[in-house]
């Protein structure tokens, strides 16, 4: 019985031709029956054989100019609601008119009250038949589906909320061989013993609720519709939920629903990601759109967490050409690969190459002229950066002066720099070089402006925290080691960091592109703070896992060049306000381009001769602010002093 049930494919929907058939035997059957119950309980003598044949003729032309004008057979039986219904009725009064008619006319012998009566009965028959046929559908699909679910064991789960997404996912989900909707979850008892979508709601006030749930009414896992219900809960349910092992998951967004299902790989677990993440920052994508739409856009370190995404946005803008520019080999095939599966209307180009050299960088801008420019390509990674300053200056410092002098000697429209918060007051030669390009970048524009340098590009920087789950990140450490058992390291008990999700970051060169007038440095509100050990448990209760006991969380120390506190990026003393109350404009020193260079030529000088102390010594006369922290190059703030 059960391979039969797995046979059947009940994601599919039955023809609607099938259903049309169907409602006629259905509507003329309770013409015939109506017929007979009146012959039997009237007499004969009632009803004449000519008005039954006329009756039934009737009955077949009006039900199915009826059903084809009202389309009741295109509907789908599974979802059907009360307008169905409603169209229903409007169909069988349809008919018991058209024979009405043809009965007044006479054309069907005489019309007394008993034909009446028969026509009435009619009507109320035809519509009781058309409603069981198709409650008995709804009927035997449950069952089968409820079979098939039962059989192949799958996730019984809760809705949390009762919203309309919430609502939206039990139709979704229910031809899904993983999961099955048992119900819905509220906080607080206001809708106890109510249904909704034909589902119980549950409820819960304390962790005791969540376990009786999970044992008692055998619930796998707690589904959010909405990431910012499961932020509001993640000290609440989802506590609850990691310490009775009950797993939480999150439904997919938008554009992971396809043609009216969910994907197989759209739910999944929550991460941490989820909870740390905010409400994306609202942006106008009209003026956005208008901005690219039609130019030639060149994104640097285009197969990177950040330029990566930039590249999967700006695919959606109706741009002209857009060409990627990064010297990773792998992941440039990779987002080739990607960008080709999902915007094949898109022409891109994927060139490799390296900001550092020049004849490579005049090659792309003087083939495909871009109009627009992102500058995301550095190198990122602070206690490497330490390790290796030559190759921080080298890619960071010459790499994005390289990048603005051929905005200006191909009269790009703008380019867009990225930056860092570990720029502002740098303790670390990564955070000092992005700086010194921010300087750099920065003078030239004013220069411009000024009428001291030739040239029509417009420079706009901005200055992002750090981005969740980006390449070589924390979140991604810690879930490899999470996943090997251990231990989970952190530097520090009292570190902390700023944090927003990629899309965010990525929003905000979107929107500091457009509303940017001329040389200036766009930071964002990052919230507040994380404490790196916070999200370390976090993230083992989340796997379901208990600190200590499980996976321990091991301390190792501050690493060259880390900050203990990130500085914050937006406040009334260092910034100035924007038309948009979560982006700001840094207030910081301006630098004469003339120095700007210099520095910039000797700093490139010394680092192509790898004569690191006498460099360093350079980035600390230019960056006045710069003072290392836990450091070789500590000494050379001694010699400052």
């Amino acid at each position: 019985m059960y391979r039969l049930i797995e046979k059947l494919r009940l994601d599919r929907y039955i023809s609607s031709r099938l259903i049309l058939a169907l409602d006629l035997l259905v509507s003329v059957g309770a013409s015939i029956i109506s017929l007979l119950v009146a012959s039997i309980l009237l007499g004969a003598e009632a009803l004449i054989w000519k008005t039954i044949g006329w009756w039934l003729g009737g009955s077949v032309v009006f039900s199915w100019i009826a059903f084809v004008l009202l389309q009741t057979h295109k509907s789908i039986i599974r979802h059907a609601t009360l307008r169905g219904l409603g169209r229903l009725s409007i169909a069988v009064v349809f008919k018991g008119i058209g024979i009405a008619v043809i009965l007044a006319l006479g054309v069907a012998g005489p019309t007394f009250p008993a034909i009446w009566i028969t026509l009435l009965f009619d009507i109320l028959l035809s519509l009781s038949g058309l409603v069981i046929m198709r409650v008995a559908m709804v009927v035997v699909y449950d069952w089968l589906k409820d079979s098939r679910q039962r059989h192949c064991k799958c996730q019984r789960i809760l809705i949390y909320g009762t919203g309309d997404k919430g609502v939206s996912l039990v139709t979704q989900l229910q031809n899904s061989q993983e999961y099955q909707v048992v119900g819905f979850l509220t906080y607080g008892k206001t809708l106890k013993n109510h249904m909704l979508a034909d589902l119980p709601v549950y409820y819960f006030e304390t962790e005791e609720n969540v376990k009786y749930l999970h044992n008692c009414k055998d619930i796998d896992a707690i589904l959010f519709a909405h990431v910012h219900e499961a932020r509001e809960e993640q000290e609440r349910l989802i506590h609850y939920c990691t310490d009775c092992n009950l797993k939480v998951l999150i439904a997919p967004s938008i554009d992971e629903v396809v043609d009216g299902k969910v994907q197989r790989q759209a739910i999944r677990e929550i991460r941490i990601e989820d909870l740390l993440g905010r409400e994306e920052i609202k942006i106008s994508m009209d003026e956005i759109i208008a901005n690219f739409r039609g130019k030639t856009i060149l994104v640097t370190g285009a197969a990177g967490s950040i330029g990566s995404e930039l590249c999967r946005q700006l695919a959606t803008f109706g741009v002209k050409e857009l060409v990627l520019f990064d010297n990773s080999e792998t992941p440039m095939h990779n987002i080739r690969l990607e960008l080709e599966d999902r915007y094949p209307n898109l022409k891109f180009i994927p060139v490799i190459g390296d900001v550092r050299m020049i004849p490579r960088l005049d090659f792309v801008f003087r083939t495909y002229r871009p109009q627009v420019v992102f500058h995301a390509a550095a190198y990122k990674h602070v206690p490497l950066m330490e390790e290796n300053s030559c190759e921080a200056v080298l890619a960071n410092v010459a790499g994005s002066r390289n990048v603005a002098d051929k905005c200006i000697e191909y009269d790009v429209e703008k380019m867009v720099m990225i930056s860092t918060d570990k720029a502002v007051n740098p303790t670390n030669i990564m955070g000092c070089t992005k700086r010194l390009a921010e300087i750099y970048v920065q003078s030239l524009g004013l220069a411009i402006e000024a009428g001291k340098v030739k040239g029509k590009t417009k420079f706009v920087t901005t200055r992002f925290g750090n981005v969740l789950g980006s390449n070589g990140s924390v979140i991604p450490r810690f879930r490899e080691q999470i996943a090997k058992g251990g231990p989970v390291t952190v530097t520090h008990p009292d570190i902390t960091r700023f944090f927003m999700t990629i899309p965010e970051a990525c929003r905000l060169v979107m929107e500091a592109a457009t509303m940017s007038t001329g040389t200036q440095i766009f930071v964002f509100d990052m919230g507040k703070s994380v404490k790196i050990a916070h999200l370390a448990k976090r993230m083992i209760e989340l796997a379901g896992l208990e600190v200590d006991k499980d996976i321990k969380i091991e301390y190792t120390g501050l690493r060259p060049g880390e900050k203990l506190y990130e500085e914050v990026l937006s406040n009334t003393e260092n910034t100035l306000p924007t038309s948009h109350d979560r982006i700001r404009i840094a207030k910081v020193r301006e630098y004469d381009y003339a120095d700007a260079l210099k520095g910039a030529q000797e700093l490139e000088e010394l680092c192509r001769a790898v004569v690191i102390p006498d460099m360093v010594r350079l980035m600390k006369k230019i960056v006045p602010e710069f003072k290392s922290k836990n450091s070789r190059f500590e000494e050379f703030d001694k010699e400052t002093k």
